[in-house]
């Protein structure tokens, strides 16, 4: 019985740390590199020039005639950023408190991943579920984890004893509190409607049940989930919304205002510090839109074709073996994510940034009443509704 325990220890242990490293370095952070990419890519196209589009591989250091630029050159550039970024001096200011300008880079950075260990990115691959850390509080864990990079953005404007950096961390703190009491009501209809906190049960619902956004199902809506569809598509907008203020996104982004605070919290950064405040920023985009499919558009579901196990009627997807699934699913997973992100990038070079009082008065006025009221209107629902 020891033994067999044990064992069991062993291989939980062995495959967490597989999917640690599967989902941190092999797709986190070269999708946040390459969010980047996509990022300049995207703006250039918005403002009718080019971008990069020169940068490719440098096979002639291989003995090759010729360097690689595939599609149209570029796609080097975020690799040539990050040996610029781990080769370029490291320098510390001397008027700034060192040990708390040192950690703040790191606990802004360190929060976000660990809020990856419970999102479920896929339903199983050779029988491991695709969740590295499957808590019955998922959502409460995420809001409780992540609202403690903040501390790493006020430390940091703080140890750097200068007005620009300490006015971008006053700036974050304060949006930070205006936005995650909208952020935390807008999902109480979820949790109303669901009855549940585990998010790989609430990827599950949805695959029976339809995506909560979406709703797609092989039969008629009823009175109840017509009704039941208004307020979570209210808590889906709110929640988006202040996904932007609370990753410091445009039209939101007044902590790093280039046009008033020069660069805002890491002004006095350079080198692997900074680049780890902008990794930071980027795997909060990925964290905050994997919440978004797990919770409103059914995680790594895919409509019509669940998991393999039930096809609809549709019998020759029955011979496909299960780990294609487990990849299929995983694929769909941040291929929703993808898309999402597109969309940060997309309102980023389009809406112009908020005045700071229009900024607290749509979070403090707007953002809470309606989130509050939204929770009486679903629970009124469910009341009246009963079955």
């Amino acid at each position: 019985m020891m033994n067999a325990l044990a064992s069991l220890d062993w291989f939980l242990i062995a495959t967490s740390l597989a999917k640690t490293v599967f989902l941190l370095f092999l797709v986190v952070l070269p999708m946040v590199s390459y969010t980047v990419y996509a990022e300049r890519r995207v703006s250039a196209l918005i403002q009718d020039r080019l971008g990069p589009n020169r940068v490719g591989f440098p096979t002639t250091l291989l003995g090759l005639k010729t360097d690689i630029s595939p599609f149209l050159g570029g796609l080097g550039q975020p690799i040539a950023d990050a040996v610029k970024l781990l080769l370029k001096e490291d320098f510390t200011p001397a008027h700034v408190k060192k040990f708390y300008y040192w950690i703040a880079p790191g606990l802004g950075i360190a929060a976000v991943i660990v809020t990856l260990a419970v999102i479920p990115f896929g339903s199983s691959f050779l029988g491991v579920p695709m969740v590295i850390a499957n808590v019955n509080v998922g959502p409460l864990f995420i809001f409780a984890i992540s609202s403690l990079s903040v501390y790493g953005i006020v430390l940091a404007g703080w140890s750097a004893n200068s007005k620009y950096p300490f006015l971008g961390g006053i700036r974050s703190s304060s949006q930070m509190i205006s936005y995650e009491l909208a952020l935390g009501l807008s999902v109480v209809p979820l949790f109303l409607i669901l009855g549940r906190l585990n998010l790989p049960e609430i990827v599950q619902y949805q695959v029976k049940n339809g995506w909560l956004l979406l709703p797609f199902t092989d039969g008629k809506l009823t009175l109840k989930e017509v009704l039941l569809w208004i307020p979570v598509f209210i808590s889906f907008v709110i929640f988006t919304i202040s996904l932007f203020a609370e990753t410091n996104r445009l039209p939101f982004d007044l902590p790093e205002c280039e046009t008033e605070l020069v660069a805002g919290y890491h002004t006095e950064y350079s080198s692997m510090k900074f680049a780890l405040f902008f990794l930071g920023e980027y795997a909060a985009m990925i964290a905050g839109s994997s919440l978004v499919v797990t919770m409103f558009l059914g995680g790594w579901h895919l409509p019509f074709i669940p998991d393999g196990a039930n096809q609809g009627g549709l019998d020759f997807l029955h011979a496909v073996p299960a780990w294609i699934w487990g990849i299929v699913n995983i694929t769909v997973f941040f291929g929703k994510v993808a898309a999402l992100l597109f969309f940060f990038i997309w309102v980023r070079w389009t809406l112009p940034r908020f005045r700071y009082d229009q900024l607290m008065r749509l979070g403090w006025i707007y953002f809470f009443e309606i989130a509050f009221i939204n929770v009486i209107l679903t629970a009124g629902i469910l009341a009246f509704f009963p079955n």
